[in-house]
């Protein structure tokens, strides 16, 4: 059975389509929203998929409009556009630096965001907005820290996941710091923070994460192409046309605005982007960096997650962060022993 065929557009162009890669996103998309309704029935008031979906069309009464559209639907978009942004981002950067441990996790991205919102939090003890501005600014940091200490004619694989380890040790150092120098109250909040949660997201946060990914998702996808090329080798892609380091520049930033800015929505929810890029390579069994599916994969990741904290536990419900922490853990230590095996580290 042939994976990939020629489909025809208007205007006498063809498109390459991969059947698999295809029907593997499209069912991602439709976990990920099966999920959203319930998840968004679930709750002190429970309510059925086909009540949310009513209400959700504008035909449910006062009762559950106030409870789906003010108090359940801003969480599960939240949960959604952090997942996608994490999923993306840990494509990107499993991609440029051509090795799965290669995401904002492990290169301390995460760290550098939380380092920033402890700054606003312990020295200043900000608003929840300018925790969030706290955190993307972190991450901005972070960043531009690892890019310019990896550099050296050109930023390239291993070079890139050890400078982001040594830094992400440098910054986790500083967090422990900020913590030992704040009062109690700071303290339990900053903890909470730190942890990973969607309890108590609004408006005010789907609105600007939606924005940005309005914004970055569809630069990254015009360069996806690009991206994919680079992995023949930098002498390859640059004798095709392509500026390598410029490509790098761009998709990095927009990787790194993508993770700080979901770390700013729902603070630092772990092994998110470690884990879907590697579960949507091997679904779609696509070479690539698969951005489409780590996207798709990461929202549905983050809305199942959720879903699970809520209803696993009973009357207990666990901040989300925590049950993609030991999910992801046990991914990581399954991976290490992949790659040993293999003969990679």
């Amino acid at each position: 059975m042939k994976t990939n065929r020629a489909v025809r557009v208007p205007g006498g162009l063809s498109v390459r389509l991969d059947v698999r890669a295809f029907t593997v996103v499209v069912l991602l998309m439709l976990l990920a929203l099966g999920a959203s309704v319930l998840l968004i029935g679930t709750g002190d008031f429970p309510m059925s998929a086909s009540d949310v979906l009513t209400t959700l069309v504008g035909q449910g009464d006062e009762g559950q409009e106030f409870i789906v559209t003010e108090l359940r639907l801003p969480r599960v978009l939240v949960g959604l556009l952090v997942g996608a942004s994490l999923g993306i981002g840990g494509a990107l950067f499993q991609s440029i630096s051509r090795n799965p441990l290669g995401s904002p996790d492990i290169l301390g991205l995460g760290q550098g965001a939380t380092a920033g919102a402890l700054t606003v939090i312990v020295l200043f003890s900000g608003t929840a907005n300018q925790v969030a501005l706290g955190a993307l600014a972190g991450g901005l940091i972070t960043g531009t820290a690892i890019y310019v200490l990896a550099w050296k004619r050109g930023v390239h694989g291993y070079r890139l996941v050890l400078v982001g380890i040594g830094v992400s040790a440098v910054v986790t150092a500083v967090n422990g710091y900020l913590l030992t120098k704040s009062d109690i109250v700071d303290a339990a909040r900053a903890v909470v923070w730190m942890t990973g949660s969607l309890d108590g997201r609004d408006w005010d946060q789907v609105w600007p994460l939606l924005a940005l990914c309005a914004v970055l998702v569809p630069v990254v996808l015009a360069n996806s192409r690009a991206l994919r090329m680079t992995e023949m080798g930098d002498d390859i892609s640059n004798a095709l046309g392509v500026r390598v380091e410029r490509l790098r520049l761009v998709l990095m930033l927009s990787a790194v605005l993508l993770t700080a800015s979901a770390t700013a929505a729902a603070g630092p929810v772990s092994f998110v982007a470690l884990t879907a890029p590697q579960l949507a390579r091997r679904l779609t069994r696509s070479p690539g960096p698969n951005l489409v599916a780590s996207m798709c994969m990461g929202a549905a990741l983050l809305v199942l997650a959720d879903f699970v904290s809520q209803r696993a536990f009973g009357a207990e419900q666990l901040p989300v962060g925590v049950v993609t922490g030991v999910l992801g853990g046990v991914y990581l230590l399954w991976l290490l022993v992949t790659e040993r095996r293999a003969g990679r580290i």
